[in-house]
């Protein structure tokens, strides 16, 4: 008889462990799931740090030990990021809804109110809206960039171990400072945009100056002007806590302060938009636009 002799190597497949390999419906299934979640973690953590900032805020003004000079610093170098980018877009935003508008109501034949199209576009939405985006992507990259650096250079750390609250030293004067200088951007793009529409109503339309004027203060009340401004604000304090938050949290050196950057001004967009639709609605419903 002939014996047959195993070869090493044979049937090797066959005496491996099964391993199951996730499939890609299981690992789009878990990813789907995990993104509401990261996304809930992220406004939890936004509001405590909400909470941190005005809880220090008020003990800082009570006990007179508010840092100043520090937020007179910080109104200054945002201000000066986003000064520029603000006329650069409040023209041309003032030019299109001028353009836009007037190029419906002539083919009516209501070229009067011209002024009220363009005044209510830009009071009511356009100039908050730019107010709010350059916030969020000028002044946010400055401030996820700078705190950014300063965690991944263990600078927080730091802070900590000499027993110095970094939200109480670097994130209030930030707040404040994006708080106060929302009013005077607001200020900025909504005379910058209302001139450029009035420029290009009276210069390409024929629109008579007496009559946009006129129709403008006609239709575009104070009241618009108020919720403008509150929009602006709103605005800075959303930025000013996403933008402080994603750069505490910066993790991996140069790249995670980039990717820090990158998801600061993404979440400050979709915030801004979304407090935007809200306070639009709640101006909607009490404060509907009517002749003045």
């Amino acid at each position: 008889m002939t014996a047959t002799i195993a070869r090493p190597g044979l049937h090797r497949e066959d005496a491996r462990p099964a391993v199951r390999r996730p499939s890609r419906l299981r690992s789009l299934f878990a990813r789907l799931v995990s993104i509401p979640v990261e996304s809930t973690k992220t406004i939890g953590r936004a509001v405590l740090m909400l909470g941190a900032v005005l809880r220090n805020l008020v003990r800082d003004v009570v006990t007179f030990r508010f840092p100043g000079a520090e937020t007179v610093h910080q109104c200054w170098s945002l201000y000066k990021v986003t000064a520029m980018p603000a006329l650069l877009m409040a023209i041309p935003f003032g030019g299109m809804v001028a353009v836009q508008s007037s190029g419906l109501i002539n083919q009516v034949g209501a070229a009067s109110i011209v002024g009220a199209a363009s005044g209510v576009g830009v009071v009511r939405q356009g100039a908050p809206l730019t107010a709010g985006l350059l916030m969020g992507g000028a002044a946010a990259s400055a401030i996820a960039s700078d705190l950014g650096a300063r965690a991944i250079r263990e600078e927080l750390d730091a802070y900590r171990v000499m027993g110095v609250d970094p939200v109480r030293a670097l994130v209030v004067p930030r707040f404040v400072a994006l708080i106060l200088l929302a009013p005077v951007l607001m200020a900025v793009i909504l005379a910058s945009a209302v001139l450029a529409s009035f420029a290009l109503a009276v210069t390409v339309s024929d629109v008579t100056s007496g009559s946009f004027w006129a129709s403008f203060g006609a239709f575009a009340k104070m009241v618009d002007v108020w919720f403008a401004i509150g929009k602006a604000v709103v605005f800075a304090a959303i930025v000013g806590i996403v933008s402080s938050l994603k750069g505490v949290e910066a993790k991996g050196g140069p790249r995670g302060v980039a990717d820090a950057v990158n998801a600061a001004v993404v979440v400050n967009v979709v915030g801004i938009v979304i407090a935007n639709l809200v306070i639009t609605q709640v101006q909607t419903m009490f404060f509907p636009m009517a002749v003045a």
